[in-house]
């Protein structure tokens, strides 16, 4: 049995081996790069060795800095998980040559897959079956476009070295080609230093139908069913599930049966994924085979009931599969969704940023979160801005599929943009909930996944409205003081006047005034309770509202609702059962505080920075006159005296950030004058 393992990856793979490998009680040795030097996957883990500088090729791709961290911790195994090194057999042989088991399958398993073209000609001698296509050695662009043109387009390039969508290019007739041809071996040499192409057949329906196949070292070899992963955008996946729907035993066990040849043609061992395209007609062809763990494996788990890491672990450590083909059954339906940090709306392009706010749905038998971060964590230009994955089970798909929708509404993330909204406008078009699922899903809907909201968000303002009011309470209690004292009572009693505020609040650049009137509250500054009356366009509402931390109990005429608010600087997200909006909290301008105060406490509402400061210290001044500038919302405020004095002290200078709430300066009021 494996002793010590060393997980050769990082993130949400990384921390979902350590999990299954510390059950098995195999100690776990992590590497982390600059960039991860506080990630979640090396806490996790009994031992932690820096790898190198942050970007990937200087420190996880290093081949020979993974192998010093195994001789040095004494790890006899290494698990690549996936991408990086996982598929190198360059990797595979450095480890046998220093006596280190790889959890992966042998070299020229490695070796006959990492070539598409190479795969094909495998594929053909098993009698695995193929797209009908050219992947011969003769690269002359003519006699590529003279096999598409005997084959009829739509045809698909591809790079025999190639993967993600790089180095591919669908071409629609034979005037395209020759363009299309140059650009895909532009980018196959740009991505892979390898620009050799196939051509193939493109299947206009196709689903993307992959096997998970499993061998071990003595003979034996099962599938674990299937997934569906056609739902795509840029040729990755987005959502997946298991079993494929729309899928009948017959056809289930041929593709199966086609798998596990594929697999035996190379004598694979270990875990692995065998992909096909499935066309309408039920037909299905090769496409290629993963020599890894995929990502999308937990949905794999979900409906067997087993741990895929576990078995790749004991399959290195010469044991035989845990079961037989007639042991594995089907239970249920499971889904997993891949949340993001990148922007649907601007063609999913990643996005980078501090995860200010994180919070996810409970997990359960139901749903399973593999993720790799925590809330403060940063999303680093460096990796895959995968923030987690969410896997749900139920016993039917529909029941899955609902889970998937509710859980996705629990999700909380705010300081990075999210594909989250896009996912659950996805999953709930009707097209999806009726399988009518192929590799264009997304383009074919995408006037109906990316449709503007049209909803009314008169709830969440006055909700963001009774949070800002009840926040005073929260922030100004004393805690410090005598609890008998009347200066430490925070109910908001004014002598012959009602508490009452007024927010400006922005929208899409379009600016709301909403007046609070706060006619009850209580004491209770840490979950602080109040009644209202706001009016917001000429219309009045009655309002309850109590604050526990970040959430707020709304009760608005009558209707109640939870909601979850964060903050960060001047915006405002408010989560509710249909998504999140964001507004910004427009505050009075920066300046000193009520003129009656002899010490001129000149505090600053919001983040910002100073820009210039206009008078010196000890310096006398006049009433309005201007002392500095700060920049804050990408405008400058002007912070000017309220009475003739003198300023003291400045605590800032030019270009410091300041908090919002900072003093900024000291000023002292000339009695003399104001006498």
């Amino acid at each position: 049995m494996i002793k010590k393992l060393l997980i050769a990856n990082r993130g949400e793979i990384c921390c979902r081996i350590i999990n299954t490998a510390k059950r098995m009680g195999i100690q776990t040795v992590a590497l982390y790069s600059d960039a991860d030097k506080n990630a979640l996957h090396v806490k996790m883990a009994d031992e932690a060795i820096h790898i190198g500088p942050s970007p990937s090729n200087q420190s996880y791709l290093k081949i020979e800095k993974v192998l010093a961290a195994a001789k040095t911790t004494g790890a006899d195994a290494i698990h690549p998980g996936y991408g990086f090194l996982s598929e190198n057999a360059e990797f595979a042989k450095a480890c046998a040559d220093n006596n280190i088991i790889f959890v992966g399958p042998p070299i020229e398993a490695i070796e006959a897959m990492g070539s598409k073209s190479a795969a094909k000609h495998i594929m053909e001698q098993a009698n695995v079956p193929l797209v009908p296509g050219y992947h011969g050695e003769d690269q002359s662009g003519a006699l590529i476009k003279r096999h598409a043109d005997e084959m009829g387009y739509p045809v698909l390039l591809k790079a025999a070295a190639g993967g993600g969508g790089k180095g591919m290019r669908q071409v629609w007739s034979a005037d395209e080609f020759d363009a299309a041809l140059a650009a895909a071996k532009r980018e196959a040499m740009s991505s892979f230093n390898d620009d050799i192409m196939l051509v193939e057949k493109y299947l206009t329906q196709p689903r993307h139908v992959e096997v998970q196949v499993f061998c071990d070292h003595h003979g034996n070899g099962v599938h674990v069913f299937e997934r569906d992963c056609s739902v795509q955008r840029r040729h990755q996946k987005v959502v997946e599930e298991a079993p494929a729907f729309k899928m009948d035993p017959a056809l289930r066990a041929a593709m199966g049966d086609a798998a596990l040849k594929a697999a035996q043609a190379i004598n694979y061992v270990g875990a692995g994924t065998v992909e096909f395209l499935l066309d309408k007609d039920g037909s299905f062809y090769f496409m290629e085979m993963n020599t890894r763990l995929q990502v999308e494996h937990p949905v794999s788990e979900m409906i067997s009931g087993q741990d895929l890491v576990e078995w790749q672990l004991r399959v290195a450590a010469n044991e035989v599969l845990p079961k037989t083909q007639n042991e594995l059954h089907i239970n249920g339906h499971a889904f997993e969704a891949r949340i993001y940090a990148e922007d649907p709306d601007n063609e999913f392009l990643p996005a980078t940023g501090t995860l200010h706010l994180l919070e996810t749905p409970p997990e359960s038998k139901h749903v399973r979160i593999d993720s790799g971060v925590v809330q403060g964590d940063e999303v680093s230009v460096y990796y895959d801005p995968m923030i987690a994955k969410l896997v749900v089970w139920d016993t039917d798909r529909e029941r899955a599929l609902a889970r998937l929708s509710q859980s996705l509404a629990e999700y909380r993330i705010d300081g990075v943009t999210t594909n989250i909204a896009f996912l659950r406008k996805l999953i709930d078009t009707q097209a999806f909930k009726d399988e009518d699922i192929d590799t264009r899903f997304i383009e074919k809907h995408h006037d109906e996944i990316f449709q503007q909201d049209n909803q009314n968000n008169t709830h969440q303002l006055l909700n963001l409205a009774m949070y800002l009011s009840l926040q005073e309470r929260a922030i100004s209690t004393p805690n410090n003081q005598d609890t008998q004292s009347p200066w430490a009572n925070v109910n908001d009693w004014r002598p012959n006047e009602q508490y009452q505020r007024q927010y400006t609040l922005l929208l899409n650049d379009q600016s709301h005034d909403v007046q609070v009137k706060r006619v009850k509250c209580d004491n209770d500054a840490t979950t602080p309770f109040g009644t209202f009356v706001i009016t917001l366009a000429e219309q009045t509402y009655h309002c309850e509202g109590r604050l526990t931390g970040n959430r707020l109990l709304a009760t608005i005429n009558g209707h109640s609702e939870s909601v979850t608010i964060n903050k960060i600087e001047h915006d405002y997200a408010v989560f509710h059962s249909q998504g999140m909006v964001k507004f910004t909290h427009v505050q009075k301008d920066l300046g000193a505080a009520d003129e009656d105060d002899q010490h001129g406490a000149f505090v600053a509402p919001m983040n910002g920075t100073v820009v210039a400061l206009l008078v010196e210290p000890k310096q006398q001044v006049i009433k309005g006159q201007t002392l500095m500038i700060m920049e804050a919302m990408k405008m400058e405020h002007a912070i000017k005296a309220t009475q003739n004095g003198t300023v003291q002290e400045f605590f800032y200078q030019t270009g410091e950030l300041v908090d919002g709430g900072a003093a900024l300066l000291d000023f002292m009021v000339d009695e003399e004058a104001s006498s």
